[in-house]
């Protein structure tokens, strides 16, 4: 017989008041965080690296943005398929990051050179990927030595796309991408810094020197809470697709098979000489529940209060992130 479902995912959480729940420092090890940072480091990413979520790159609207030290621009072109290319005009530099878009090219707002997918003397488009939910640019100086270009970028798991609903969410700090990757392959700090979303963490299973890839996840038994005392359970698997993003699957519980991809993406210097990174994280959600297809439908509702879930829990892990760069820059 199959067991039944509850009704609702909704518990009633059973938790110690902050100061007195387990201390989750022993399993924390630093070793262990530092050894599976580096081997996500390790891994190839085919010069891949997220520039922004797909809506923000819109029809007949430029978006630019700084990624490695190089200035880029993105647009659509009248098929909205997704394009990137060098961020500065090649006859006298103007910025292309507000020029408009017209007939699926960009137009300099300066002396109005055309600039479009063919490219002309002196500046080349990009390769260039949308996977629906974010926009993705090559940039072949970010390959590490011996790593080969990709065709696509090297995603991880993810629902099926329909049915599914999206939010994208993202938040720079003073800090290099590893200290982002380090900071969610930390599942230990959940609880204690974000006791406002997460309560009753356990990490069940955490790799080992010599892993597997298959085996090269954290297993973590957690509620996030909705309101107050209510929550929801779930087991959720952390891993490294590739060395600036980290996946949380659901792999048990509800919203089976919804992630969160947390990308890391390099920016540059800031005026302080520091480096900035982009945290770009997209909430892909999932459930096979019959009410859940109505929720993907408000989804334009929905999205600016996912984003503002997120950023608070960014508000604090950038910090988390940023104490990271300085304690191991010192």
């Amino acid at each position: 017989m199959s067991k039944r479902r509850p009704v609702t995912p909704l518990r009633l959480l059973r938790t110690p008041p902050w100061a007195e729940q387990e201390p989750s420092w022993r399993g924390a090890s630093p070793a262990l965080i530092r050894a599976a940072t580096e081997r996500a480091a390790a891994r190839p990413s085919g010069g891949w690296v997220v520039l922004a979520a797909s809506r923000e790159v819109r029809p007949g609207k430029a978006f630019g943005r700084t990624v490695a030290g190089r200035e880029l621009v993105a647009w659509r072109d009248a098929a909205g398929a997704l394009h990137v290319g060098p961020g500065a005009c090649p006859h006298l530099g103007a910025a292309l990051c507000d020029a408009p878009v017209h007939d699926g090219q960009l137009i300099c707002r300066w002396h109005g050179l055309a600039l479009g997918a063919g490219g002309r003397p002196g500046w080349s488009p990009l390769p260039a990927h949308d996977d629906g939910v974010l926009a993705w640019v090559r940039l072949d100086d970010l390959l590490a030595p011996g790593e080969s270009p990709t065709g696509a970028p090297v995603l991880g798991p993810r629902p099926p796309a329909e049915g599914s609903f999206a939010a994208v969410a993202t938040v720079i700090g003073r800090c290099e991408p590893q200290d982002v990757v380090a900071n969610r392959l930390d599942p230990w700090h959940g609880a204690w810094f974000h006791p406002y979303s997460f309560a009753s963490l356990r990490v069940l299973d955490a790799p080992s020197p010599g892993v597997t890839e298959a085996e090269d996840r954290f297993l973590v038994e957690v509620s996030f809470r909705v309101a107050g005392r209510i929550g929801v359970p779930v087991h959720a698997a952390f891993s490294c697709p590739e060395p600036r993003t980290v996946t949380m699957e659901i792999v048990d519980g509800e919203g089976t098979g919804s992630v969160v991809e947390t990308h890391a993406t390099p920016l540059g210097p800031g005026p302080d000489g520091a480096p900035r990174t982009a945290v770009i994280e997209a909430v892909v959600a999932y459930s096979d529940r019959g009410g859940f297809a109505q929720v993907a439908k408000v989804g334009g509702a929905l999205r600016p209060l996912v984003r503002a879930t997120a950023a608070r829990l960014w508000k604090d892990d950038i910090a988390y992130a940023e104490r990271r760069y300085t304690v191991r820059t010192r």
